[in-house]
């Protein structure tokens, strides 16, 4: 199983970006999916979380400002990022909970990272 991030980048402060987070594989079933990031001196934090029937969850410094979406046909996971600003800039870090064929448990995902940097 693999989980495979993009849409990062540079973006002025106040701009938009859209991050993606596609989990492939030998995938039997995807609970919760989510993303994470890291800035610089800083440990990880949860950005935002949905759950399998669509139940959210956002880090207090993000709400109204990002939005978390998912398709569970294609085990895809959005983050709409509005509104960004210089505190925004980190690494993204999308998570799956995601039970593979064969396998009774469900186990955690990351994807590789995305680097989103917020700067005039």
């Amino acid at each position: 199983v693999q989980l495979q991030a993009s849409g990062g980048g540079l973006v002025q402060p106040g701009g938009s970006l859209r991050l993606s987070c596609v989990a492939s594989g030998s995938i039997a079933s995807v609970s919760g999916m989510g993303w994470y990031r890291r800035a610089p001196g800083k440990q990880r934090e949860l950005v935002a979380e949905i759950a399998s029937f669509g139940d959210t969850n956002y880090a207090n410094s993000v709400k109204e400002r990002f939005t978390i979406s998912r398709d569970n046909g294609k085990n895809a996971v959005y983050l709409q990022m509005n509104s960004l600003n210089a505190e925004d800039t980190a690494v993204y870090y999308c998570h799956a909970n995601i039970r593979r064929w064969g396998i009774v448990k469900y186990e955690d995902y990351w994807g590789q990272g995305t680097q989103v940097t917020v700067s005039s």
